[in-house]
C-alpha cells in the first residue's frame, strides 16, 4: 500500500515537473540544435557577400572570427535566459568574464587591437618589403595577433602586432618607383666635368634606369668635399623591383668606367713629417 502511494506521488511529481519545466527543457534543446545551424547560415551569407569578397584574406578571417564569437555569446545568453536565469545576472557574468579575460590577456589584447588597426588602415600589404626596428624583409602573413616577415637571408621574423602598430614602418614597396642614391668619390685634382659626364653616360647606358622623365631626372652633382676627395651625389630613378639590380650594377660599373677614362678614386693618405732638428749635447 505504501509502495503504491510512493509511485503515485512520484508520478504526480514528474508530471508537475514536466508541466513546469518541460517546455523550457524542450525549448533549450531546440535552441541547442537549431542555434549552431543558424550561426553557420549567417556566416555563410556574410562570406558570400560581394563587399566581403572584395576584402583581403586576413580581414575576412578577422571579421568571421569576431562574428562567430558574438553570435555564440548571444546563443549562450538566450539559452541561459530560457532556463530562467535573469538577464541582469547574465550581463553581470559576461562583464565579469570579459574583465577577467582582459586582465589575463593584456598583451594579447594589445596585439589583437594592433592587428585590427593594421587590417583596417593597411599601412602595408602582404608581399611588401618593409623595415621596422632592426628588421627588413617581405611581409608573408598578417595575422590577428602577429605579422610575419621573411628577411633577405631567408629568416622568418614574427612581430607582435601591438609592437608593430606602435612603431615606425618603412614600406619600400608602397611606390612604383624608387631612387638609387650613390656617393662616388674622386680625387681632388680630377676633371669634375668629365666625371659628371661619365656618370651621366653610365646612367644612359643602363636599360633599367628611368630615362627622359622630367619628374625623375638623373642627378649628378658635387655634394661634399673632404680633405682627400670630392664626393659626387649620383641619383637615378628605377622601378621598385629593379632597385638592387641597378644599385649594384652602377656601383660596379662606375669603378670600371672611371678607370677607362683616367678618373682616379682616392685612397686615404697619411702624411708623415720628420723633424731632423739638431740637439745640443752638454759636455
Amino acid at each position: 500500500m505504501d509502495f503504491e502511494v510512493f509511485l503515485t506521488n512520484l508520478w504526480n511529481g514528474l508530471l508537475d515537473f514536466a508541466l513546469a519545466y518541460g517546455f523550457k527543457i524542450l525549448g533549450t534543446l531546440l535552441i541547442l540544435l537549431i542555434g549552431p545551424i543558424v550561426i553557420k547560415c549567417i556566416i555563410k551569407a556574410i562570406s558570400k557577400g560581394k563587399k566581403f569578397q572584395k576584402l583581403d584574406r586576413n580581414t575576412q578571417t578577422l571579421i568571421i572570427d569576431i562574428v562567430k564569437v558574438v553570435l555564440y555569446v548571444i546563443l549562450a545568453a538566450i539559452i541561459t535566459a530560457n532556463i530562467g536565469v535573469e538577464a541582469a545576472t547574465i550581463a553581470a557574468v559576461i562583464a565579469s568574464c570579459g574583465l577577467a579575460i582582459g586582465l589575463a590577456l593584456q598583451g594579447s589584447l594589445s596585439n589583437f587591437a594592433g592587428g585590427i588597426m593594421i587590417l583596417v588602415f593597411k599601412p602595408f600589404h602582404i608581399g611588401d618589403c618593409i623595415e621596422t626596428g632592426s628588421y627588413i624583409g617581405t611581409v608573408t602573413d598578417i595575422g590577428i595577433f602577429y605579422t610575419s616577415i621573411t628577411t633577405f637571408d631567408n629568416k622568418v621574423v614574427t612581430i607582435p602586432n601591438g609592437t608593430l602598430s606602435n612603431s615606425s614602418v618603412v614600406d619600400y614597396s608602397a611606390k612604383d618607383l624608387r631612387r638609387v642614391d650613390l656617393k662616388i668619390r674622386i680625387a681632388l685634382d680630377s676633371d669634375i666635368e668629365l666625371a659628371k659626364e661619365t656618370l651621366h653616360d653610365l646612367a644612359d647606358m643602363h636599360e633599367l634606369v628611368i630615362h627622359e622623365d622630367p619628374d625623375h631626372p638623373v642627378f649628378v652633382r658635387i655634394g661634399e668635399q673632404t680633405e682627400d676627395a670630392l664626393v659626387i651625389y649620383f641619383r637615378t630613378w628605377v622601378k621598385t623591383a629593379d632597385y638592387w639590380t641597378v644599385y649594384f650594377d652602377l656601383l660596379e660599373a662606375s669603378k670600371q668606367i672611371f678607370d677607362s677614362r683616367g678618373i682616379s678614386i682616392p685612397y686615404q693618405q697619411l702624411d708623415v713629417h720628420i723633424n731632423n732638428s739638431n740637439q745640443n749635447t752638454e759636455k
